[in-house]
């Protein structure tokens, strides 16, 4: 057996090769690994991780942005945000996105997994899958629910210790109405309410998917810098099986590395349907304009793409020291921070910028809403196809002037201080697509999100705006400190009607880095499914998908742990057929010996 697995990752031939080593993929290959009789390749197109000192750091997210690091995706112009191209910057090195990310831990409700309808994939199994995922570590003033965290998993999280501009801004949440539960963003139990949500970080440095490939494993190969062109397809009809996996190299040759079990394509919601279309799976007429000859003709390749859109509110203060920012942009300060966070693993660089979170309904707000009302919905379902038991809208703060990094007037950090207000569109209306550019896989994907073209979309996160506006102008914690919006001549905080927040919506949307749904389960009569409950390419034997593109509906929380999740679940669902056959294996030998 040894020998075997030698040969193969000599490089000509694995087992199972996992394409794309973003969070999703790093988790499926290294549990696939862990049975040593696998050979495994991790194909990932960006760099590894380790050389990049701004996944450890979280204070360096935004500078992996416009990088090497980065995909450099753009979307495209939307009539709905005013024509406006959103950056939509995902980590391309290994790890992925899980090295960039906001490192919150909000799983969502269960029953926006029971809403997929696919059976393994209820809420209760997606949330043990997370827990699976997680090692948890609490500290004294935080009040977990110790039942529902993992202790033994590889990735390793804890709570943020809140700025003081945070805890001001749970009092304001609380004084405007919501229940505090603390741990409410690991239970899932709460549609409304406010609390601490866990982050992806451990001992002041950024925990992600690659932690899962530290104790790398002599059955297992990872091949950076190296580029998934295609998949090969051979056979016809019902026998149609991929075979391998062709890939360019890091001088820009191209190779083709074979597989004898499996291969399972893990490029994420923008890059996974590209893969698929590149390898003749797709709709029939986009991949003939394209010159490629269609193995299988899934419309639903590409489609379904949803995303949240999340609107930044910042609010300046004259009060000193109550948000990070004399901590990052006084004189001379980033300078101290980055030694901190070298030499002590503290200090804002260790810790990314967001505070406290909230869940809410609107349905009660939007009562006289005469589209919110005329709207056609489904029993026991508002508008937006969501129960009482999940929440429309996310409410979260920021402890220092952070944002996209086009966002660029920083306060001072000794005259000025800011803070941010985040509200967040939960089970958006609008759908986008991604198509091909063109066969070449250099060429990034043509991306249209569509966003805000549903109108009701616009409604729930203007309603999100005003809320949130009222938190932080209204509630006890915080009016008292506000001196007005940042920059001052926006005067956004005074707005009091929800019609005053459209143009700024329309003006400030951004997205929150969410992308989903573009291969998604279904069932057989979904002429749209591209993948079964297994998560198995529809019409073509041995290759599946495993990232968020599989997702029929975003969760109503950040898609974060339902990558881990979605990485755990489909390394079981592989893992439990080939245990399956070994079982019987060792039964029948142990027949033979007796």
């Amino acid at each position: 057996m040894a020998s075997k697995i030698s040969s193969k990752l000599e490089g000509s031939e694995y087992d199972y090769i996992v394409c794309g080593g973003g969070t999703s993929g790093s988790v499926l290959a290294a549990r696939l690994a862990e049975d040593p009789r696998n050979s495994v390749l991790v194909i990932e197109a960006g760099q590894h991780n380790s050389l990049l000192e701004n996944t450890l750091m979280c204070g360096g997210w935004s500078q992996n942005f416009e990088t090497e690091a980065d995909w450099n995706i753009t979307a495209e112009p939307n009539l709905g945000i005013n024509n406006r191209r959103i950056k939509l910057s995902c980590g391309k090195f290994l790890g992925g996105s899980s090295g960039v990310n906001g490192t919150a831990c909000v799983r969502g409700t269960k029953q926006d997994y029971d809403d997929w309808n696919m059976p393994g994939w209820s809420g209760e199994e997606v949330f043990g899958y997370m827990k699976k995922a997680e090692n948890f570590h609490g500290k004294e003033w935080f009040k977990a629910d110790e039942e529902a965290h993992g202790y033994d998993g590889p990735l390793n999280i804890e709570p943020h210790d809140p700025a003081p501009i945070s805890k001001m801004v749970l009092e304001s949440m609380v004084d405007r109405g919501f229940k505090l539960q603390p741990d409410m963003f690991t239970t899932g139990d709460s549609p409304h309410g406010c609390g601490h949500a866990p982050r992806t970080v451990y001992k002041g440095d950024r925990t992600m998917a690659a932690d899962y490939l530290l104790n790398k494993r002599p059955n297992l190969a990872i091949k950076t810098e190296t580029m998934v062109d295609k998949i090969i397809l051979e056979g016809e009809g019902a026998n149609l099986k991929a075979v391998a996996v062709k890939v360019i190299e890091k001088d820009g040759s191209m190779r083709e590395i074979k597989a004898t079990k499996e291969i399972i394509v893990s490029g994420g919601a923008y890059c996974t349907p590209t893969v698929l279309m590149r390898s003749g799976i797709g709709e029939k007429a986009q991949l003939a304009s394209h010159g490629i000859d269609c193995k299988v003709d899934l419309p639903g390749v590409g489609k379904n793409l949803m995303d949240h859109l999340v609107c930044f509110i910042f609010y300046a203060t004259k009060t000193p020291n109550i948000t990070t920012d004399h901590l990052l942009f006084a004189p001379n300060a980033l300078g101290e921070a980055y030694r901190q966070w070298k030499v002590e693993k503290r200090g804002p660089l260790s810790t990314f910028p967001f505070g406290v979170f909230s869940y809410a309904r609107v349905d009660e707000r939007l009562k006289a809403e005469p589209l919110w009302n005329s709207a056609p919905r489904k029993e026991g379902r508002d508008p937006m196809g969501l129960t009482s038991a999940q929440p429309n809208i996310e409410l979260f703060g920021t402890e220092c002037y952070g944002g996209p990094k086009s966002f660029t007037d920083f306060p001072d950090g000794v005259n000025s201080h800011v803070f941010g207000f985040i509200a967040e569109l939960f089970a958006p209306k609008s759908r986008g697509s991604v198509t091909l550019k063109s066969a070449d896989p250099k060429d990034n994907p043509i991306v249209d999100h569509k966003y805000l073209s549903e109108a009701l979309d616009v409604v729930v996160l203007s309603e999100a705006c005003k809320y949130a506006n009222e938190v932080i102008t209204q509630g006890k914690g915080t009016r008292d400190i506000v001196d007005g919006s940042w920059p001052a001549a926006s005067n956004h905080h005074k707005n009091t009607e929800r019609k005053d927040w459209v143009p700024f919506v329309r003006d400030h949307a951004t997205t929150c880095y969410h992308p989903a749904g573009t291969a998604k389960m279904g069932t057989d009569s979904d002429p749209m499914a591209v993948l079964d409950s297994e998560l198995r390419v529809r019409g073509v034997k041995g290759l599946r998908v495993a990232d968020t593109s599989v997702m029929p509906l975003l969760n109503q929380g950040h898609p974060q742990m339902p990558a881990y999740a979605i990485g755990e679940k489909a390394a079981d669902l592989i893992r439990g057929k080939s245990l399956g056959m070994s079982s019987l294996t060792e039964k029948i030998s142990n027949v033979t010996l007796s």
